[in-house]
């Protein structure tokens, strides 16, 4: 049975420097976002997901490390169905209200994307429409590999001129941050930082989205 959930809800530091997408260690300082936990809120994911994101002027920055014992992925073109092999995901729009059009990103550990922006007019996957032939202006990704140490990272840089009317930093996002693990030897585990109580998981709930709040001030 799924505990009992409320949205989470975090302040996003702002970036003291320049943030270089292949420096793991500019992202030591940041607070972790963990643990994740099922998507059906029934226990912490086995191989965990660690997330870390801050902002600057121009763009929000989000930090994926994964445990993973079995790294794999077959995918190498933009926009192919990532989110059948193993996968990092963000949903995100702008603003503190439940969206029914958002942006959704993913990386895979070889470092392929896919970006899209889905219209979900019911708050499910049912009858979800998205726009995969929209490519995300000056989006900046990267993603590594250490297959020894059963681990993998991703990071994304994605601006603020495709998430606002006016390019600005927004005082809030909604976003939820998720993990798709497929061990070649044992069941799929989705896993995710605000779950979404469902089961069989779906993703595409923008109700349980939680909250990312912005000092735009500075302070």
């Amino acid at each position: 049975m799924s505990m009992t959930f409320l949205s989470p809800k975090i302040r996003v530091a702002r970036a003291s420097n320049s943030i270089a997408l292949d420096e793991g260690n500019a992202w030591a300082v940041l607070e972790k976002i963990t643990p994740f936990v099922l998507a059906d809120g029934s226990a912490p994911a086995l191989q965990q997901t660690t997330v870390r994101v801050c902002f600057d002027d121009d763009a929000l920055y989000v930090r994926f490390d994964c445990e993973d014992r079995d790294i794999w992925g077959t995918y190498t073109q933009r926009d192919e169905p990532l989110f059948n092999q193993e996968v990092v995901e963000v949903m995100i729009a702008a603003g503190e209200d439940i969206p029914t059009t958002y942006f959704e990103f993913e990386i895979s550990p070889n470092g392929v994307l896919f970006d899209a922006m889905i219209f979900n007019s019911n708050g499910s996957s049912e009858n979800l429409k998205w726009d995969a032939n929209w490519n995300c202006p000056n989006l900046r990704w990267h993603a590594e590999r250490d297959d020894a140490h059963a681990h993998w990272s991703a990071v994304l840089a994605i601006p603020w001129r495709a998430l606002t009317n006016d390019a600005r930093v927004p005082n809030m996002c909604r976003a939820n941050f998720y993990r798709i693990e497929r061990p070649r030897d044992s069941e799929t585990e989705y896993s995710c930082w605000s779950p979404t109580l469902t089961n069989p998981a779906d993703f595409h709930r923008p109700a349980r989205f939680g909250i990312l709040e912005f000092d735009i001030g500075g302070e």
